[in-house]
């Protein structure tokens, strides 16, 4: 006979089948997010451009008086390059699709310059030599994982510098961004914290696990350590 009491299995099922609804719940998500930002891409981007084109060969034919027109022209053209601008960053907060296309190291090397540039930090990141071979939920995980950890420096570190790190050894993938700021807040409070919990599900789910802690030296670390699962 088993030592579990049948309450203890009746929440262990009951927690595995919350896990397995979460999975499903956040797959479901990512590809509504990836279909959605493909639409924008190749239904509004692609129209937008054919605008651009269009506007430029109109531009072409007209005279050179009156000016008012070449002027009005050119506010036209300003507006649909913001639009277009506007459009690419929508498809890229719905869906990296860097990630898909350029694989993991290009994605968040991209991702760590873009933040050391935004808030003016010193962003540092280190990849391993060779492309890491895991499937795409594991890749969306990390992706997902790092702007978290980049949300956390942004709103509560007060750092100068941020680090990012992944190690990939056969078993298991590791991400780390480690900051020299004042530290983590109380864990999962405030307005941010379902982000931090999402992920943390999201990577129990993949069957790891995910800190946020003070750092010996200083600062805070947020920690994804995922096993390696066969390729799909």
């Amino acid at each position: 006979m088993s030592d579990i009491a049948p309450e203890d299995q009746n929440d262990a099922a009951r927690v595995a089948e919350l896990s397995d609804l979460l999975g499903h719940v956040n797959s479901t998500w990512d590809n509504e997010r990836r279909s959605l930002a493909r639409q924008l891409h190749d239904s509004v981007g692609s129209s937008l451009t054919a605008l651009t084109m269009h506007l430029g060969l109109l531009t072409a034919k007209l005279p050179e008086d009156p000016p008012a027109l070449r002027e009005r022209a050119a506010q036209m053209k300003n507006l649909l390059h913001t639009i277009i601008e506007n459009n690419r960053r929508m498809q890229h907060k719905l869906w990296n699709d860097k990630l898909e296309f350029l694989g993991i190291k290009v994605a968040f090397s991209e991702a760590v310059t873009e933040f050391g540039e935004h808030y003016r930090v010193a962003a540092r990141c280190s990849l391993p030599e060779d492309e890491p071979a895991c499937s795409r939920e594991h890749g969306v995980a990390l992706l997902f994982a790092l702007e978290e950890g980049l949300r956390n420096v942004a709103a509560h570190a007060g750092a100068t510098e941020v680090n990012v790190i992944v190690d990939d050894n056969e078993d298991e993938i590791m991400l780390t961004v480690r900051d020299n700021g004042s530290g983590p807040g109380a864990p999962d409070a405030g307005a941010d914290k379902y982000g931090l919990r999402l992920v943390r599900e999201r990577a129990r789910h993949l069957g790891g696990t995910l800190d946020l802690k003070a750092h010996p030296d200083g600062g805070s670390a947020l920690t994804l350590v995922l096993p390696k699962t066969p390729m799909p």
